[in-house]
């Protein structure tokens, strides 16, 4: 309890009031607003050299500085760890993605409480605080309406949310929390767009601040969807793009790379690196995969540059009111373009995670789609390096492609090299250490009792009005799924990990990076002991920030927390409803297994509705009556494999479900009405993850995982519960089964 600094006597008449005064900035504060961008590549914006248009963000650039020699982590959770703590990701638990969890300290699937985040410590000084979009810092099983809600945004840091907890979303049909809890999209079918939504809810959290606390200056974090894949985006920027890059991505690159020279984003005498391995030259590509490819490409550069437009609105909101010049706005992307389009591209990107390759001549019957909300694309890796021109590689490595990304910096109050560029090398976890330098504020050794790590970012703020002056980054080690880098004084060097492959064997490559930013002449043979002496230096960062144990492994550690208070701890989940949308890393993971759905229910004659679906309209599955009988759809990127039952489902009291048994590559589907078998199909292939997109019980509340029904086509009688079993390993799915009835009291 706070100490009273007043005077208490007998009576009010003889006492002294006093009245705790909230803290507040000093008078003049500037706002805050950092913009992330996702899987979005060096050169992909028009002032780093893009053909796409750009046009807001290449005004920030103008009106600000443009950093020419800024790195990231190469992947989306551990970037935007850093970028808030200014501690390095491994340190904080963020080796990976949110969705993993290894045992280990350095992937803990959440950010520890001993690297208070800016946010928090912005909100400590008075400060509103608003993240709106993207947030994948929370274990994706602690994001249900159970929580626990300890690594929330509204928990760390941030007065209000609006947005999505995990990696990605359906742009069209997101998976929308606001604030604790989950909440469904706005109603406008036709027009909506998430991120159009994201910035209307940015401008409405500020105007709830500045008209209640005119003076209180404000830190919005908007992190946009865009443009990790789903790439989608309105019809109007789709027509904008078509045929805009049938030349192909060979002349596109070098178009781009010709640009950058211009522009002054590389040195003159940089040389453009080789296609990567597994990038065909375009012209021995068949028509089918040109037409695909162009398609998928085109599909990107309408996402890039509607949320432009977004991003130009909200510029004009600043402007309207009267914002802009003491606001400062730092734009940046979180890892370079993504390879996870695989070498054609894709038509749903889930593919990527199923290991399943795409059939492109198949693919081009559904051109028109590409896009739009019947699609969830991602493109293929030519023109992944094309968006990460003139480097090598792509996101998740720690070569150029995968780790230097557009940093763009606007404050007109205090920069007056308008338009100015910066070479000095610096990294994600220097944003923080910078905001906090021109705030005149210094890192908390104490947050909330508990002792904080040392920040490792090293602040740019020396370098809003010096063009020249050396960096003072003195050392920056990189590390993501094996792969390894180390830069020092200008030099880089850097290790391509082969899966499963010795550390201890794989070669390092040396760089002179103020001299090559493409990584194209490797000088390991030339400088021995430069080299031998920065692999020391890679270890010795490794150990000092926690990068221990090395670890490769990636879809394997999806889901692998099965400890003490997991939801997954059981392999008997029972769904009470209504209950809220579940996340899918919160929802039982019947992806690349058999399983059990069992749900007791109560009906009238004409009551119909789903029962349970997880997954969305590229892939996943729904448990549903229609027109009184039982069907289960099976969804696989669009092909519906569908059984319905040959009996109706009784009036009353019933228990229906599906026994999916699977027999490698397929499985067998079995529809039971009271035990009873009712139908039954053979299914190809077993899909191995469900989507992204989570799970509803009562509903489907997302984009429809059927074709049979109009979402989110709510079941009209009662639901008791719904079971969802997961077999024992080695044991039969009868056996399981029988087990998890008689548990459940259930026969």
């Amino acid at each position: 309890m706070e100490k009273f600094e007043g005077v208490i006597g007998k009576t009010y008449e003889e006492s002294t009031p006093w009245w705790p005064e909230r803290k507040q900035p000093p008078a003049g504060s500037p706002n805050i607003v950092v913009i992330l961008l996702d899987d979005t590549g060096f050169a992909h914006l028009g002032c780093y050299g893009s053909s796409i248009d750009t046009p807001n963000m290449d005004k920030l650039a103008k009106d600000g500085l443009q950093f020419t020699n800024f790195h990231t982590t190469a992947l989306c959770s551990p970037t935007r760890a850093c970028l808030l703590t200014g501690r390095n990701h491994h340190t904080v638990g963020m080796r990976a993605v949110s969705n993993m969890r290894s045992g280990f300290p350095h992937l803990r699937g959440r950010v520890t409480k001993h690297a208070a985040n800016i946010a928090e410590v912005l909100h400590e000084e008075g400060y509103g605080t608003y993240c709106v979009g993207k947030w994948h810092l929370t274990p994706m099983e602690d994001t249900s309406g159970a929580g626990p809600f300890d690594h929330w945004p509204t928990q760390s840091g941030f007065d209000r949310f609006y947005g999505f907890l995990q990696g990605e979303t359906d742009q069209f049909h997101p998976e929308l929390t606001r604030d604790n809890h989950h909440i469904e999209r706005p109603k406008d079918e036709e027009n909506y767009h998430l991120s159009e939504d994201l910035v209307e809810n940015a401008c409405k959290f500020i105007n709830d601040s500045k008209s209640i606390y005119p003076e209180q200056p404000f830190f919005l974090y908007l992190t946009f969807g865009a443009t990790h894949a789903p790439h989608q985006a309105p019809q109007e920027f789709l027509d904008k793009y078509r045929g805009k890059f049938d030349a192909g991505w060979d002349e596109i690159r070098k178009a781009w790379f010709t640009k950058q020279k211009e522009l002054g984003v590389i040195p003159s005498d940089t040389v453009l690196a080789d296609r990567n391995p597994g990038v065909e030259e375009w012209d021995t590509l068949s028509s089918n995969q040109k037409s695909f490819a162009c398609r998928l490409q085109e599909a990107f550069a309408a996402m890039l540059d509607h949320t432009d437009a977004q991003i130009g609105s909200f510029m004009d909101y600043l402007d309207r009111m009267d914002l802009t010049e003491n606001t400062i706005v730092m734009l940046l992307s979180d890892n370079g373009a993504s390879q996870e389009g695989g070498p054609t591209g894709l038509m749903d990107e889930m593919k990527y995670f199923n290991m399943v390759p795409e059939d492109v001549d198949k693919a081009v019957e559904k051109l028109d789609d590409i896009g739009g909300p019947k699609s969830h694309t991602n493109y293929p890796w030519g023109w992944a390096q094309a968006g990460n021109c003139p480097m090598r590689w792509y996101k998740q490595t720690t070569h150029g492609g995968g780790v230097r990304d557009p940093f763009i910096i606007r404050w007109p109050k205090v920069i007056k090299d308008k338009g100015g560029k910066r070479d000095q090398f610096h990294h994600i976890t220097d944003v923080m250490p910078s905001i906090l330098e021109l705030l005149d504020l210094e890192p908390p050794k104490v947050f909330n009792g508990i002792e904080q790590l040392e920040v490792a970012g090293t602040s740019f703020a020396y370098l809003l009005n010096a063009e020249n002056e050396p960096t003072r980054k003195k050392v920056q080690y990189f590390e993501m799924f094996g792969h390894r880098a180390i830069w020092s004084d200008g030099w880089k060097a850097v290790s391509r990990h082969e899966f499963r492959e010795d550390y201890d064997k794989e070669v390092w490559e040396l760089f002179h990076l103020d001299k090559d930013v493409s990584e194209t002449n490797n000088l390991a043979e030339a400088e021995p002991e430069r080299l031998k002496e920065m692999i020391r230096m890679w270890w010795d960062e490794a150990e000092k920030y926690g990068v221990l144990p090395l670890d490769d492994r990636t879809l394997e550690l999806f889901r692998s927390s099965v400890g003490k208070g997991s939801p997954h701890a059981n392999r008997t989940y029972i769904y009470r409803h209504p209950i809220s949308h579940m996340p899918a890393g919160v929802a039982a993971n019947m992806g690349n297994r058999s399983f059990v759905i069992e749900a007791d229910i109560e009906r009238k004659k004409n009551e119909n509705g789903v029962l349970l679906a997880i997954g969305g309209s590229n892939v996943g599955l729904s448990l549903f009556i229609k027109d009184a009988r039982l069907m289960f759809d099976y969804n696989i990127f669009y092909d519906h494999k569908i059984v319905e039952s040959k009996i109706t489902v009784p009036e009353g009291k019933s228990k229906v479900g599906i026994y999916f048994e699977r027999d490698d590559p397929g499985g067998e589907a079995t529809l039971l009405i009271d035990g009873e078998q009712a139908g039954k199909m053979e299914i190809p292939f077993v899909i191995r993850l469900l989507g992204s997109t989570g799970m509803d019980i009562g509903k489907d509340s997302l984009s429809p995982v059927s074709e049979e029904y109009n979402a989110p086509f709510p079941f009209e009688g009662e639901i008791n519960q719904v079971a969802v079993h997961l077999p024992e390993r080695g044991n039969t799915l009868e056996e399981s089964f029988l087990a998890m009835r008689s548990e459940l009291g259930m026969e």
